[in-house]
Formats: structure tokens, sequence, C-alpha cells
């Protein structure tokens, strides 16, 4: 296929943490609130002049110093974060909002609090922790209100002057929806037996949207869903078609060696990705917006930590609703080393998806950095490509 106009501005932009656009958006007179966790209600921090930025480490190497603080029994995430703060590739940051998703990442931030790793000359500056539910209840509505309104919106008006009101946040949402409309939008181009944009191509521009502020990007996003409606596919057939599931992915490479094993990843349901974390919000007249939006990210949450019983089993089935809708072939459950609450979802959904479903799973575990391993990495792929295809040969060549 023809290379998208912009990918190559959007892979430059995921390169650092602390990226162009960042430095563009502060020059205006931005606030650059930076989260951690995919449970934090995004349009939230993108009150008024605020933009969210989600901390990621791109091209993580050594987290020596890191693991000295934190052990390296601790997962590669938590631990590349804390590296790179150290190193100052954070200090854009005006705030960090950190819910309890997992201990892992509570004691990265507190690390980065405690050694005073950003907010150098901002005496505005603050850290904020927020308890976060474990279920799916009425009760836990009111729980995700009240840590929101303690933990983002009072800290962020007290420091800043933002307006909370619920037209301000209303205004935010708009504005998030039409980021996600795009963003799935565009999405939709990897269905069908000729997609229209490799499963790489699209974890660059999604990946961007929560690491870039995003009215600064919507112009090219807009203009590549544009571009996708009339671009020709690639005449050549992948092997299979893959659904990617899990923890974070923050690294690219890691997508794009899986399609170099000719396995297209035309879905993606993981930590920061399309789903669900790019799902329109809904709003009424009746109720005010910051309970809804609340609502809202507990309904549709698909974290391992969410522990009730419904929650437990929809989450399999969310995953092989997706599968079915994008007609996958096969399954990748990967999860990056030593994230305790993926790690147990990975072996209970791997297990389902292929007793109970009857998807072929590929259950892994990969390192942050897919790079440092991408030779067993390699290697295993191929296997499960290979598997695919015999199943294929021995059904007559259907799924």
């Amino acid at each position: 296929m023809k290379d998208l106009k912009h990918l190559i501005y959007f892979e430059n932009l995921l390169q650092q943490a602390n990226n162009e656009l960042i430095a563009e958006a502060k020059k205006k007179g931005g606030i650059a609130v930076a989260y951690t966790c995919e449970n934090v209600p995004e349009p939230l921090l993108n009150l008024g002049k605020c933009f969210s930025i989600r901390l990621s480490a791109p091209q993580t190497g050594s987290m020596d110093i890191a693991t000295y603080y934190m052990t390296n029994l601790l997962c590669e995430p938590s631990r590349a974060l804390l590296e790179r703060a150290i190193e100052g590739g954070y200090n854009f940051a005006d705030c960090v909002i950190t819910p309890d998703g997992c201990t892992m990442i509570n004691r990265c931030v507190e690390n980065m609090e405690l050694l005073k790793t950003m907010g150098q000359g901002n005496d505005k500056f603050f850290h904020e922790y927020m308890e976060i539910a474990f279920k799916d209840k009425p009760a836990d509505y009111d729980l995700s209100v009240l840590q929101c309104t303690n933990h983002i919106l009072k800290p962020l008006h007290e420091n800043y002057g933002v307006d909370i009101s619920d037209k301000a946040i209303r205004k935010a949402v708009e504005k998030h929806n039409k980021m996600v409309k795009v963003i799935r939008d565009i999405g939709e181009f990897r269905k069908g037996d000729k997609p229209r944009i490799t499963g790489y191509e699209f974890h660059v521009l999604c990946l961007a949207t929560y690491v870039c502020p995003a009215d600064l990007i919507m112009k090219k996003l807009e203009e590549t869903l544009e571009e996708l409606k009339t671009r020709e596919p690639d005449e050549k057939d992948w092997r299979c078609k893959i659904l990617l599931v899990g923890s974070e992915v923050d690294d690219s490479s890691f997508i794009k060696l899986i399609e170099d094993n000719g396995a297209m990843v035309c879905c993606d349901r993981f930590c920061f990705g399309s789903y669900p974390g790019r799902t329109e919000i809904v709003l009424n007249d009746e109720e005010d917006a910051l309970t809804q939006v609340c609502r809202h990210y507990i309904q549709n949450c698909q974290c391992p930590r969410m522990m009730n019983q419904e929650k437990v089993y929809s989450r399999k089935q969310y995953v092989a609703d997706l599968a079915d809708e994008y007609n996958v072939d096969g399954i990748i459950y990967q999860q990056v080393k030593f994230c305790d609450p993926w790690a147990y979802e990975r072996m209970l959904g791997s297990s389902m998806l292929i007793h109970d479903y009857g998807y072929p799973v590929l259950s892994i575990d990969r390192p942050y950095n897919a790079s440092s391993s991408a030779g067993q990495l390699r290697t295993r792929v191929q296997a499960f490509v290979e598997s695919i295809e015999i199943k294929k040969i021995q059904r007559g060549g259907t799924k």
C-alpha cells in the first residue's frame, strides 16, 4: 500500500515522552496533566486549557536506577516510567494524577514524588492519588464521583483556576467524543479481507491520541481518515488475522513484529488501545455530567482489577465478541513481564477462549521494550501462525 501521508510524523512523536506537541501546547499556556492508568476519566483531564498526557517510556533501555528503588520483581512499565522520570523525561508535567489501578504503578509514582523528579520551579505542581472501584455497582459510581472531585477537579481548580463546571465537563466530553469517532472510524478500515490500514499503522495513530495533546493532532487524524477512504489495499493475502489482547502496548515494534510474520493485527483489546479506551461517552440532560462520565468508565472498564463475577466473565465474552466481529483466526493474549493483574487474567482468559469459545490462543509474557527479546517473540509468533494455517488446511480453509 502507498505510505500514509502523516505516518512518519506520528512515528516521530512517539520517539520521546516529551514530544514537540507537548512543548507547543505548553507554550500556548496549556496545563499538562500527566496520568498513568486507563481507569482515570480522560475528559476530566482535558478541561479548559488542560491537556492529558499518559506517561510512557519509549526507547527504554537500562532500568538499573529504577530497579534499585523498586526491585526487579516489579513490572517493567513501572520501572521504565520511574527511570524516565529520574532522567528528567517528564519535566513538562504540571501535575500527576494516579489511581490505585495496581500497587506497582502506585509505588512508581510515590518514588517519583519522593525523589522530586518533577515540578521544579512550579509551586502549583501537585501529585494526587485516587481510589478507584473494584466492582460495577451504584455505590462504586458514587465513590468514583467523590474521588474525581477530590483528586482531579478540586486540585485543578485550586491550583490552576480551571473551570470545573458541568458545562465545562460537557464541552470536554464533546471534544473527547470527536477524537474517539475519528480513531474508531480509522480502525474500521482494518476489517475485511483487504484492510486499508495495518495494525501497526493504526497502533501508531491510536497511541498518539494518548501521549499527545489531542487538539494538535486532530487535523492530521482527520486527513488520514479521508486518505484511507481512497487508499488502495495490498493485493497480497495475510496468512491470518489476529486479535491482540492484554496489558498496555507502548512499543509499536511489537505489533510490527507480529505482522512481519504474516499475521494481521486487525483488532486490539489492551490498556490504552481503541477497545475499550476509545469509546464514545453518551450524556443525557437529566443528570450531571460528572456522574455520567464516572459511570461510563466503570461500566465500560475491561481492566482485570474489576473483581465482581459479572465483570470477570464478561471480559472473556467481550474478547470473544470482538474476535467474532473482526472474524479473526486467532488471539494473542499478552502481558508485560511481572504485571500481576494481567498475569492472572491471561491464564484464565486464554484457557476460556480456547476451551469455551474455540479460538486458537497464543499466551505470552513479554518485555516492555519488545526489541530486547525480539528473537524469542518472533519464534513464538511464527509457530502460532503456522499452527493456525495447519488448522485451516485441516478444516478445509474455514475458521
